[in-house]
């Protein structure tokens, strides 16, 4: 590449900086510079200068921000991150391209959930604080045999699949639920489709692996509770708007949900990734449920590990390189659909 490319990070970490440095260093030689500031109306001017925006999951890209960026020569927005529902793409349409990192590990993501169906199961977490204060009682621990029991896998993407072999590892049953279903991986894997009703009515463990659209959102509400059996369990690690959270702390005082790992929350970006420990939270919803003790939230880490960090810098640095060489944009988000534009240009049915 002829010029020097100036890249802007927002709502950046150490380990954001680490990983993304030591790509960088080794094999592409952009201009970064790191900003601990999310980026919103109020710090779109610190762009200034810059060809390239990466943003985060909690980083805003109204129509008003997406205007400011064009008006400053933002050329991309690169999304470090698979989700996109902080963008407004129809504004950034024909105006500024939107790249994301679709697949980084999906394996880092289904263990996590797994991970919380386990603690949850076994109460491990609750343990772990006992025997450190010298308690070894085991009373209030009890859990379930995962053999036999129903799982509930709604979305059946790369993440999804994977989380619903490792559960059928424990010969579980596990149902599925997937608009657009992959029957010969259901086939292969003994996992079977089926209508979100009947997911709902016999699943013991309902885990979410769906993106966050006008469809799904709040797929998880008031009567889709009322359908499901009495101490269902419910995993999110997917998107906080999948999930009423106010129907949900409903069915944790009634006993309709036997316990729920969230490692998402609907109003997380006010607090997730952030230190509040020496602060009273001023969000209700979120210390009511901090207070259950059949609750394990997790702070949007589902994604934390070595080799998903390493394959997030990588990918998000290889998409600004393939703009600015104008190569095909393969992670490019279709404004429509939220499909890869050139998956959807592969298949013809694109709406570009």
């Amino acid at each position: 590449m002829a010029k020097l490319i100036k890249i802007i990070f927002f709502d950046t970490k150490t380990y954001d900086r680490e990983s993304f440095d030591a790509v960088n260093t080794r094999d592409f030689h952009f201009d970064i510079r790191y900003f601990e500031n999310r980026l919103k109306v109020e710090t779109v001017a610190l762009v200034n200068g810059s060809n390239v925006v990466c943003a985060f999951v909690n980083d805003t890209l109204s129509e008003e921000v997406i205007t400011s960026l064009e008006k400053l020569g933002v050329e991309l927005i690169a999304l470090r991150c698979a989700g996109y529902n902080n963008v407004d793409l129809k504004a950034a349409y024909r105006n500024i391209p939107v790249v994301r990192v679709p697949e980084y590990s999906p394996y880092a993501v289904a263990e996590h959930a797994v991970a919380l169906v386990l603690s949850l199961n076994r109460k491990t977490h609750k343990s772990y604080y006992r025997t450190r204060d010298g308690n070894f009682s085991i009373n209030g621990l009890m859990g379930f045999d995962m053999i036999g029991k129903v799982a509930g896998i709604i979305g059946t993407g790369k993440i999804g699949r994977i989380a619903a072999k490792i559960l059928g590892g424990f010969e579980m049953d596990v149902l599925a639920y997937d608009p657009y279903p992959n029957e010969e991986w259901a086939k292969t894997n003994n996992i079977k489709y089926v209508e979100l009703d009947e997911l709902y009515q016999r699943a013991d463990v309902i885990s979410l692996h769906c993106p966050l659209s006008h469809s799904t959102y709040h797929i998880i509400n008031a009567d889709s509770l009322v359908k499901m059996k009495d101490g269902v369990m419910i995993i999110n690690t997917g998107r906080g708007g999948l999930i009423d959270t106010k129907a949900l702390i409903d069915a944790l005082k009634d006993g309709k949900v036997g316990s729920a790992g969230l490692d998402v929350y609907e109003e997380e970006s006010e607090y997730f990734f952030e230190d509040f420990s020496a602060q009273v939270l001023s969000d209700d919803i979120l210390a009511r449920l901090l207070t259950f003790s059949n609750v394990l939230i997790t702070s949007h880490q589902g994604f934390f590990t070595k080799e998903a960090v390493g394959n997030i810098a990588r990918t998000t640095l290889q998409n600004i390189q393939d703009y600015f060489e104008g190569k095909p944009l393969e992670n490019e988000i279709c404004y429509r659909c939220g499909e890869n534009v050139c998956a959807k240009k592969r298949s013809g049915r694109c709406f570009k």
